[in-house]
């Protein structure tokens, strides 16, 4: 799970320098709903690495959390991957991105994560 995170991380780190470059080199791939999408994503990622680390910890509140982020994440990224005001580059990132959060999704909804959860609410 923590490489699933490691690699949304870089995604939405090097989604935002290319967009970055492509500001300069070719401003029509990097459009506003661009921007927008890789500042939310990027902010996401920091948000996520924190409650992974919690999770770890044994935080129950943390694994809910990590729970929640990546299930939106995975919805949100995959209606998106569909919308036509996205460059083509990014509706393939996104799809990529919906895929790396689905599967982080069903690790953390894992029966170990279940039996962990359930023990320490009791």
């Amino acid at each position: 799970m923590s490489a699933l995170i490691g690699i949304y991380i870089a995604t939405a780190l090097c989604t935002v320098v290319a967009l970055a470059m492509m500001a300069w080199a070719a401003p029509e791939l990097a459009t506003r709903e661009a921007w927008g999408h890789a500042v939310i994503v990027a902010v996401f990622a920091v948000v996520l690495a924190a409650r992974l680390r919690a999770m770890k910890r044994g935080s129950l509140r943390a694994l809910r959390a990590v729970r929640i982020i990546t299930g939106v994440l995975f919805a949100v990224n995959a209606l998106e991957a569909a919308l036509p005001s996205f460059p083509g580059w990014m509706r393939t990132e996104m799809g990529a991105t919906s895929a790396v959060m689905l599967l982080t999704f069903l690790l953390v909804c894992a029966p170990q994560h279940r039996r962990q959860a359930d023990l320490r609410s009791h």
